[in-house]
C-alpha cells in the first residue's frame, strides 16, 4: 500500500463537489474522480482503455473554494496530490473495504480535452468575495451553461472535443450579502464530511 506518495492523476469528475467549513472555519472540499488507464496496442496500432480506477479527491482552503465553482460532474481533470490508502471496516462484519484517497495540491482541466477561461481569484476585498450560497449558485449556472452547450451540439462545442465544451467562465460574484445562511448550510453539510469512506468498487 502506497501512503502519502505525491501523483499526478489524469481523469474525469464523476460527482458534483460537495464544500463544507471545519468547526475552525477552514473551507474543505472533496468529490470523485475516475481515472482509466489507456495503453497502446502496437500490433492493431490503437490506443485502448484498460481498468478504471476510483478515488475520492480532497480539497483544502482556497483550493476548495475554486475547485466548488470551477468543477462539475463530467469535467476532465489533472490533480496533482499525496496518495493515502485508508481501511475501513464494512458494517455486519462483511470484513475491511479499502480506499485510495487524493488530498489535492493543485487541480485544473485537461486542455487535450476542451478549453477554460481562467479568473484570479480576488484576495483582501470582501466586497468582491461571493458568500458559500452565491458560490453555490455561480456553480449551477456555469454547469447549466455547458448542458446547454452539449446540447446545441454546434459551433465551438463541435470543434472543442467529442460533442462537448468546457464552458467555464465564472459569472462576477454579487457584492451583498453577508453569506451567514450558506456558512451555515456548509457548516451543516460539513457533518456528512465524517461519513465512512466510499468503496472503490461503487
Amino acid at each position: 500500500m502506497m501512503n502519502g506518495t505525491l501523483v499526478t492523476l489524469v481523469g474525469v469528475a464523476v460527482s458534483q463537489v460537495r464544500y463544507a467549513t471545519t468547526v475552525g472555519g477552514v473551507p474543505v472540499a472533496h468529490f470523485r474522480l475516475a481515472a482509466t488507464e489507456r495503453r497502446f496496442d502496437r500490433p492493431r496500432q490503437v490506443w485502448v482503455e484498460g481498468d478504471t480506477s476510483y478515488f475520492t479527491v480532497w480539497a483544502w482552503r482556497s483550493l476548495a473554494e475554486n475547485a466548488l465553482t470551477s468543477i462539475g460532474c463530467g469535467d476532465p481533470l489533472l490533480v496533482t496530490g499525496r496518495m493515502r490508502v485508508r481501511e475501513w471496516e464494512r458494517p455486519e462484519g462483511q470484513g475491511k473495504g479499502v480506499s485510495a484517497e487524493i488530498e489535492a495540491t493543485a487541480l485544473g482541466h485537461d486542455l487535450a480535452r476542451g478549453t477554460t477561461v481562467f479568473r484570479k481569484t480576488l484576495r483582501g476585498r470582501p466586497e468582491l468575495v461571493a458568500s458559500t450560497a452565491e458560490r453555490g449558485r455561480i456553480a449551477e449556472q456555469r454547469r447549466a451553461a455547458a448542458r446547454a452547450e452539449r446540447n446545441a451540439g454546434e459551433g465551438v462545442g463541435e470543434a472543442a472535443g467529442p460533442g462537448r465544451v468546457l464552458a467555464l467562465a465564472a459569472a462576477r460574484p454579487a457584492r451583498e450579502g453577508s453569506g451567514e445562511a450558506g456558512q451555515a448550510g456548509a457548516t451543516a453539510e460539513g457533518l456528512a464530511l465524517g461519513s465512512g469512506p466510499q468503496s472503490d468498487s461503487a
